[in-house]
């Protein structure tokens, strides 16, 4: 990844963490804000869980510590993974710089409260609800549908990646 790629990822992290701050400053816990009437709200929860709150109701004392540590694999793997990839695949390296980004924003939540502040309630009147999320979930969603249109516009790329020499296999 290039010095871009970068900026990128904390041009994500910033705004994540101003909307989380914007959240706990100015909005009621107790009483959503209605922005689209029966479809979207600002509601405040704290998510112990992972994305889109997978995992909030498992409940074991060292849950934060091994999300964290994920979160910090999950770092290490995207900046070793972009080392060897060419500058020209310029929509892979975005997707990585836009899902590091998220994955900052998430961790550093984590690390000081033990929990990650979501508030952007999605639903379709009473008919559909979504979990709460917030802008490093939005970021990390799409970094990683990024990496998706990357792995389908480059499928020879990946394919003698894992027919590399390297890998074992020829």
């Amino acid at each position: 990844m290039k010095f871009r790629h970068y900026l990128v990822a904390l041009t994500i992290f910033v705004l994540d963490r101003l909307t989380k701050w914007l959240v706990q400053v100015y909005l009621d816990p107790v009483r959503p804000v209605e922005v689209i009437p029966g479809y979207l709200r600002f509601s405040y929860t704290e998510n112990t869980g992972v994305a889109f709150g997978l995992f909030d109701a498992m409940e074991f004392p060292w849950k934060p510590y091994i999300l964290s540590a994920l979160s910090i694999a999950a770092i290490a793997a995207i900046l070793i993974y972009s080392a060897g990839k060419s500058s020209a695949r310029w929509l892979l390296h975005y997707g990585l710089a836009v899902t590091m980004g998220g994955i900052l924003g998430n961790f550093l939540d984590r690390l000081l409260k033990g929990y990650v502040i979501d508030f952007i309630d999605f639903h379709v009147q009473e008919i559909f609800h979504w979990p709460a999320f917030n802008v490093a979930d939005s970021f990390i969603t799409i970094g990683i549908t990024l990496l998706l249109i990357d792995t389908l516009w480059n499928p020879e790329e990946e394919k003698a990646a894992v027919r590399s020499p390297a890998c074992g296999k020829q």
